[in-house]
């Protein structure tokens, strides 16, 4: 019996030493993560601007870097029998004891997939070994009492005015404000004829998220007004002045707005959460129409928000049945991009090899990918999430995709059983491509819609600019509009830093012979970019060139490049408003706005 008995234990201790090894793997990531949200409050109030942008890039790698300092761990200590199926199965249920009155409970089932999809082959992701749905209940999880959730804050006790004063100060943010009073007034002014609060219910209150979120240069304060059996969402935005003062930059009431803030094609939050569910909820209450996974996402914590994504896609595959086609539009050089037409997401994929005039490979590809994770992207790219060895149905699959990607792609697809294995891909929301948006408006003559795509795209290139980012292609096909109808850059494959370019005018031809010459004449680098080129290939109609002569015509200027590129290397950190300029309060002293945000023309003429 003894001898029956003794390896069943020891099998279990090593089990439950292997889920402690991985739940303080995950611990010790959340606390270097917080850490990380705490310091955006000092670095925002000392408005050292180069430092939190360091800090908010470096905090992205923070989980991959503890996954593999786990693995590397469990590696060194254990050898592969030790690590067999049956152990693991007995790590999983060890694990989920270990989670008992856990603050974080969803983020650790996450890290512990992370770690065994490290260590296990692939044939072994099923439910006995991962964490394939929840098993611990995000509901109702205790915080510490000292710092609730949310705040809440009573208008009629205490008077509309002083509520919001004191929702603003009990943040304690190290610096002075402005003219708090005249601010605070300006919030109530407009809150007042957004909500209706001249008119106050008995359960009329202010429920605030505790911390505050903190973005580039900004923070932000989040909040929900509730009277009778409306819930009016808020945002107020905190900014410094040229003289480093605080102000309240303007209140954001319009939910088209705040979705916008919370937007995929921005830079993830620093906000200090201790149960981030609860942040999640709250936030859902204000954003109903945004998924869970992507606010997840935004919070910073992007690889809950991949799991979550991917539970949300399984569900709809389950409850779907058209197929996966080639995605509309033109066809890229370096990306394969197919769809399920009835999910809102596009999947995409690195072809094998890439005709002239591309010159790139796979690698160089991922690594301008994660650029643009770790950059502010400023509304203006699309955040992707990357997946490797994802199995799809085979029959879902349309003949004509799967004849691309044997011919595309082959190095990184199988078939296994009933399934084509994709082993590396890229999923992003689907936009519409802003070459078929302009020629639908341009063959119904819809002006309106027409102006707005050229306005919109002349805004998303100087937006990027602003964040130090060259496109590389900037043809119309490579940028798409949201459901917001905001014009963002989604192909990466030529991005580059402006700071790296050299913007050139075209050298004057010296002889009728170099004039008429069908190639350049003179030399050109790698890294040379003639702007007063680009009308050749953006401004071919006619209708489409007046527009953007008439909004970005200083676009086709070395001299407009240039100088924001000069700007940069000061070392400037520019402003990027994640709101129309037309509702800021305007204050003397703020930093004037040198982006383009602006009304969208086609909802000033609804």
């Amino acid at each position: 019996m003894t001898q029956v008995a003794f390896p069943k234990m020891l099998s279990s201790q090593i089990a439950f030493d292997i889920a402690r090894t991985i739940l303080d793997g995950f611990d010790k990531h959340y606390r270097l993560f917080r850490a990380a949200s705490k310091a955006a409050k000092r670095h925002f109030e000392t408005a050292s601007w180069a430092v939190a942008q360091r800090a908010a890039r470096e905090r992205i790698d923070y989980y991959d870097q503890r996954v593999q300092e786990t693995v590397t761990t469990l590696e060194g200590g254990y050898t592969a029998d030790e690590l067999g199926d049956a152990v693991w199965r007995e790590t999983k249920l060890h694990y989920i004891g270990l989670l008992s009155g856990h603050k974080q409970p969803e983020l650790a089932e996450t890290f512990f997939n992370s770690v065994s999809c490290r260590i296990l082959h692939r044939s072994y992701y099923h439910n006995d070994f991962l964490f394939v749905r929840p098993v611990i209940s995000t509901e109702y999880i205790e915080t510490d009492e000292l710092l609730p959730t949310y705040r809440v804050y009573y208008p009629a006790v205490d008077g509309l005015r002083f509520a919001l004063k004191r929702i603003v100060t009990n943040f304690q943010l190290d610096c002075s404000f402005a003219n708090l009073d005249r601010d605070v007034q300006l919030v109530e002014a407009r809150m007042s004829e957004a909500f209706g609060l001249d008119q106050l219910e008995p359960n009329q209150q202010f429920q605030v998220l505790s911390n505050l979120f903190f973005r580039n240069k900004g923070a932000y304060i989040v909040g929900r007004a509730i009277n009778g059996a409306r819930d009016y969402p808020f945002v107020i935005p905190l900014l410094h002045n040229r003289r480093g003062e605080l102000v309240l930059d303007t209140v954001l009431t319009d939910p088209r707005q705040i979705a916008v803030l919370f937007s995929f094609t921005r830079a993830y939050f620093l906000v200090d959460m201790e149960v981030p569910s609860a942040y999640v909820q709250f936030l859902r209450s204000l954003l109903p129409r945004k998924p869970k996974s992507e606010i997840y996402t935004l919070l910073g914590l992007q690889k809950q928000g991949k799991t979550l994504f991917y539970r949300d896609y399984l569900q709809h595959l389950k409850h779907s049945s058209d197929q996966f086609q080639i995605a509309p539009g033109i066809r890229g050089l370096v990306m394969l991009v197919f769809e399920l037409p009835s999910f809102p997401y596009v999947f995409k994929v690195i072809k094998d090899f890439y005709p002239p005039p591309k010159d790139t490979t796979r690698a160089q590809v991922k690594e301008k990918y994660l650029l643009v994770k770790h950059h502010d992207r400023v509304g203006r790219m699309a955040d992707t999430l990357e997946y490797s060895d994802v199995a799809f149905p085979l029959h879902r699959f349309s003949e004509a995709l799967l004849a691309e990607l044997r011919e595309y792609a082959p190095s990184l697809i199988e078939i296994e059983d009933e399934h084509l294995i994709v082993k590396h891909l890229y999923i992003e929301r689907r936009m519409v491509p802003l070459n078929m948006f302009l020629a639908e408006a341009g063959q119904a003559n819809d002006e309106a819609r027409l102006e707005h795509g050229i306005l919109e795209y002349g805004n998303a290139i100087r937006d990027l600019v602003a964040a130090n980012i060259f496109p590389g292609d900037m043809l119309y096909k490579n940028f798409g509009l949201t459901r917001q109808n905001r014009v963002v850059f989604y192909d990466y494959d030529e991005i580059e830093y402006l700071t790296d370019c050299v913007f050139r005018d075209v050298p004057e031809a010296r002889t009728e012979e170099e004039e008429m010459a069908a190639e350049p004449w003179y030399p050109i680098g790698k890294h040379d970019v003639f702007p007063e080129q680009f009308g050749r290939f953006l401004l071919g109609n006619s209708k489409i060139r007046h527009y953007f002569m008439k909004h970005h015509a200083d676009l086709l200027t070395r001299a407009w490049w240039q100088a924001h590129q000069d700007r940069i290397l000061a070392g400037e950190v520019q402003d990027i408003f994640p709101y129309p300029q037309h509702i800021r309060f305007h204050h003397p002293l703020t930093t004037p706005a040198q982006t383009s945000e602006a009304p969208s023309l086609l909802e000033t003429q609804q």
